[in-house]
């Protein structure tokens, strides 16, 4: 259960929303701290992968929301018909992995403050000028194995995006998985495409 709430640690830092570059540069403190590589909590195990609870930690420290557990349909439908419900793990939410995240976004994203983009360029743009988040999250064609969901991050003086004339091929990344890095972009090239997945999507949030 723990890796289901965020960590209790009040040396790691929260993005300074003071203006575009106080949030650039308190992500990337917030990235040092999380200490992907290092960090026991993102650890792969035999049979996980943590790339939701990395994206989940860094979103929730960028003040922006990011599920590790959702609504049940059952308890949508109450909550629609205006009942209270009580958030009871396995019951009325369930927990909320990258294939359900995927799905997540395109239906309740937009509610969130998250806005959905199409271009690598566009959103690393976004996030190099105003210290936004960016996602990218890819479903696995077999929903029972894992998808995998990874921040798009603000490029620096020596971590950057991959380009071809100006357009953004791979994106400057973070991430939790099977394997672990701080930053990274044609390390995994374009993973998104790997025949694994049957779709992914990119969404930013300011």
């Amino acid at each position: 259960m723990a890796k289901f709430h965020p960590m209790v640690d009040d040396s790691i830092p929260y993005r300074n929303m003071t203006n575009s570059e106080t949030k650039k540069k308190s992500l990337h403190r917030l990235i040092r701290k999380l200490d992907v590589t290092h960090s026991a909590r993102y650890q792969r195990t035999p049979e996980d992968t943590y790339c939701n609870v990395y994206s989940f930690d860094y979103c929730f420290h960028a003040n922006v929301y990011l599920p590790t557990v959702w609504w049940t349909d059952e308890s949508i439908e109450k909550l629609e018909r205006g009942e209270d419900l009580t958030p009871v793990f396995n019951d009325t939410v369930v927990p909320c992995y990258s294939n359900a995240l995927h799905d997540w976004f395109l239906k309740w994203g937009e509610c969130y403050g998250w806005k959905r983009m199409h271009s690598f360029t566009e959103i690393q743009q976004l996030v190099n000028t105003e210290g936004g988040v960016g996602i990218i999250c890819a479903q696995r064609k077999t929903l029972g194995l894992s998808g995998h969901i990874v921040p798009i991050v603000p490029e620096t003086g020596s971590k950057k995006a991959f380009r071809i004339k100006d357009e953004v091929i791979y994106p400057l990344q973070s991430q939790a998985g099977k394997h672990n890095y701080t930053y990274f972009s044609q390390k995994r090239r374009d993973w998104w495409n790997n025949d694994l997945y049957a779709s992914y999507v990119l969404y930013y949030h300011d």
